[in-house]
């Protein structure tokens, strides 16, 4: 009977601890993070904090489950220690509407401290952990995931990047929302692209004792799937730093594809968003946020104007009240087509530029295609009957038959959707 009890304990120890892996990094089980099950790790950057009519229909109707969003220092405490929310609340309120959860950054100077400049005075460094704290204490229990600066190795740490100067004040404000709500989620650096000598001098200092996931912005002109090599190294160097049995995903916290760039187009720009997706739902990235929310501008020459998954212009009374990119169709699909999905798998092929990225929700499976080289035909290995076949746009394409055990699909660098009926399998 001991045996037995015994043989009982292990069975419940062995699928208590099974959990998903994908390309052999573990599944996010921080309940702060999304779970893998698409599109609840999708997201948008924004730059508004009142939204306005039919803006958030419109983001959620997309599949975006998530938006990050600058929480400003400066124009929140105007006044030493006295903290105006009421902007955020509002912001808040109007996501919550639409199952919209948020990440807030916690960023730049404000001009009542070190003139403005990125904190690094005792003074500056322990009111800004004191405004974050307080912030965080104020939205406790919204699901945030409050974020430490943004792109601090870059531009936006003046006067100019410095890792020490940076993990002073990520500590003090890690401590400080550690103390106020340890229950949150605070995650960082936010880098532009991703510099490991920036950030071992963060998980040196400690950060990672405090941290939930690590962000980065893996931004390229290429295409997206040369980041992976770039996650490797950044998750072995996590893992080194790491605090015993404590797992911190990455999260790509940025990323986008300008319509204005050199040898680019808005169709173009739709294809990079549907694979910078993909791909990291194949290295089990948690969340994924796209950028940018809406273009900034009009001039045709100038990158800048020109990420966003829809148009600049806002169309007042109007539905859709901005006019969709092709970004905007590949996003929806990807979240439509793929919804309740888990990425399996990536079925290996003789060529290394193939993609073939097998989904599965219970007893179907949905996959996902394309190739970075030439466009060619693929054998591969599947139960007989037919699939229904998407663009990365949601068009109807021709369906395909499997049969005698091989599916043939014609590659190209744009994804496509391979939907199987209930049963149906892809080896």
């Amino acid at each position: 009977m001991k045996y037995i009890k015994l043989l009982h304990w292990l069975i419940v120890l062995c699928l208590g601890t099974i959990s998903f892996q994908a390309e052999g990094m573990a599944a996010a089980a921080d309940s702060s993070l999304p779970s893998a099950v698409i599109p609840e790790g999708i997201g948008v950057n924004i730059h508004f904090t009142s939204p306005r009519p039919g803006e958030m229909k419109m983001l959620a109707d997309a599949g975006f489950r998530w938006i990050r969003m600058d929480f400003q220092w400066q124009g929140i405490e105007k006044q030493r220690g006295q903290y105006d929310f009421s902007a955020y609340d509002g912001l808040l309120s109007a996501l919550e509407q639409y199952h919209i959860r948020a990440i807030f950054i916690l960023d730049y100077g404000n001009h009542l401290y070190d003139d403005g400049t990125s904190p690094h005075s005792d003074d500056a460094v322990q009111a800004f952990a004191r405004w974050a704290a307080a912030s965080v204490k104020h939205f406790a229990g919204h699901g945030i995931l409050w974020e430490m600066w943004n792109e601090p190795n870059g531009g936006f740490w003046h006067p100019k990047p410095d890792v020490n100067a940076y993990t002073k004040l990520a500590l003090a404000t890690g401590k400080a929302i550690r103390e106020a709500e340890p229950g949150e989620a605070f995650i960082g650096p936010a880098t532009s692209g991703i510099p490991l000598d920036f950030l071992e001098g963060c998980f040196r200092a400690g950060l990672l004792q405090y941290w939930t996931a690590v962000s980065v912005h893996p931004y390229r002109q290429n295409g997206p799937e040369t980041a992976v090599p770039e996650y490797q190294k950044l998750r072995a160097l996590i893992d080194r730093y790491a605090p015993a049995g404590k797992h911190i995903p990455i999260i790509s916290g940025e990323w986008g594809y300008s319509a204005a760039w050199k040898n680019f187009t808005e169709e173009k720009q739709g294809i990079m968003f549907s694979r910078e997706l993909l791909t990291n739902l194949s290295y089990g990235i948690p969340l994924s946020i796209l950028y940018d929310w809406h273009d900034d501008g009009t001039d045709p020459k100038e990158g800048e104007h020109h990420f966003g998954t829809v148009a600049y212009a806002y169309h007042e009374g109007r539905d859709p009240v901005y006019d969709e990119k092709p970004a905007y169709k590949a996003v929806k699909t990807l979240a439509g087509t793929l919804k309740g999905y888990r990425f399996s798998k990536r079925i290996e092929t003789a060529g290394k530029d193939d993609y073939l990225l097998l989904f599965s929700r219970g007893k179907h499976v949905c996959l996902v295609a394309w190739t970075t080289g030439e466009p060619h035909a693929l054998i591969i290995a599947a139960g007989k009957g037919s699939f229904r076949v998407l663009s990365h746009l949601g068009e109807e394409q021709s369906s395909v038959q499997a049969d005698k055990g091989q599916l043939t699909v014609q590659l190209t660098g744009a994804p496509q959707y391979f939907i199987g009926r209930k049963g149906m399998k892809i080896r």
